[in-house]
């Protein structure tokens, strides 16, 4: 059965089994705090990367055991997110996390040719986003909102292919996949519609399996059945969809800002495609985030 709730996740994983988490320049309080919350739910093991006077620091003032963790020393965030990817490597982790190192340098710690979690030179990596919104009736996963500016058909039957794996990880039997566009109308002028026309034949063919596949599909059609019946479009996707595959970078990003700034609403997030789950939240996101991140990264885990 479909988990409801982002705060479900937290029971699955438990399901699932203890992940080993570590966490890359873990030095701010926001991430020791969702990780010290994460191993006292007995989700993870954790291993902190980072300066080690930070991290007492923030254990102090958040009155958190220390003892919990395993603290391995690196003052540079940029070498503290390389002896993360190193360890994760080594077989000492399940799940990466980014602490308070910039996105760029966690990413190419993550992307490095020789030392890197790519698992093979034709790897891509999406990012995945689960959305709980206080106006739709169920989880939406959603993606790409932060890694792939303009994805191709390629990149895009890839991220759906993730969207449907992810999806299934939280009890959505058969999920319904929207394939995004401006307009629910073919126009041959509008590569968005040209995609999404093209993922939506392959997944009729069984090219893409696990879920049901529709597009071009314009948001409101995706997830509003009022305007499904105004607009004369149905199918098992229209006005149900569980995930939405964004044209690009623009409209996914805009969406997920609207999601958690506009409606407030709660979000976990992740970068799939590495050899691992790789937690990939915002440095200014909230404690709750990050932990939701972690849960859901952890539920990701290959078995």
């Amino acid at each position: 059965m479909a988990i409801s709730k982002l705060d479900q996740l937290f029971d699955l994983v438990k399901a699932n089994g203890k992940k080993r988490l570590v966490a890359a320049y873990a030095v701010d309080d926001h991430t020791v705090t969702a990780v010290s919350k994460a191993v006292d739910l007995g989700i993870v093991d954790a291993t902190l990367v980072g300066d080690t006077e930070m991290i007492k620091k923030v254990c102090e003032n958040e009155q958190i055991d220390i003892n919990k963790f395993k603290i391995v020393q690196e003052k540079d965030d940029n070498k503290a997110a390389q002896m993360a990817v190193k360890l994760i490597n080594a077989g000492e982790g399940d799940v990466l996390m980014k602490g308070l190192v910039s996105t760029d340098k966690y990413m190419r710690a993550i992307l490095n040719k020789e030392n890197g979690l790519m698992p093979g030179p034709k790897a891509m990596l999406t990012h995945i986003a689960l959305l709980q919104n206080p106006f739709y009736h169920k989880l939406l996963v959603a993606s790409d909102i932060a890694i792939i500016p303009a994805p191709d058909l390629k990149q895009k039957t890839t991220i759906c292919n993730y969207l449907i794996s992810t999806a299934h990880s939280i009890g959505v039997e058969k999920p319904k996949v929207a394939v995004l566009a401006a307009t629910e109308q073919m126009s041959a002028g509008m590569q968005a519609c040209v995609d999404a026309a093209l993922i939506a034949k392959m997944a009729d063919r069984g090219q893409i399996k696990g879920g049901y596949v529709d597009g071009p599909l314009a948001l409101d059609v995706a997830i509003d059945p009022e305007a499904c019946q105004i607009k004369g479009v149905g199918g098992p996707v229209a006005g149900d969809a569980d995930c939405l595959l964004f044209p690009n970078i623009e409209s996914g990003n805009i969406f997920y800002k609207m999601h958690t700034k506009f409606c407030k609403g709660e979000v976990a997030a992740m970068v799939v495609g590495a050899k691992v789950p790789c937690v990939l939240s915002s440095r200014g996101d909230t404690t709750k985030t990050k932990l939701n991140s972690i849960a859901l990264a952890a539920l990701s885990c290959r078995k």
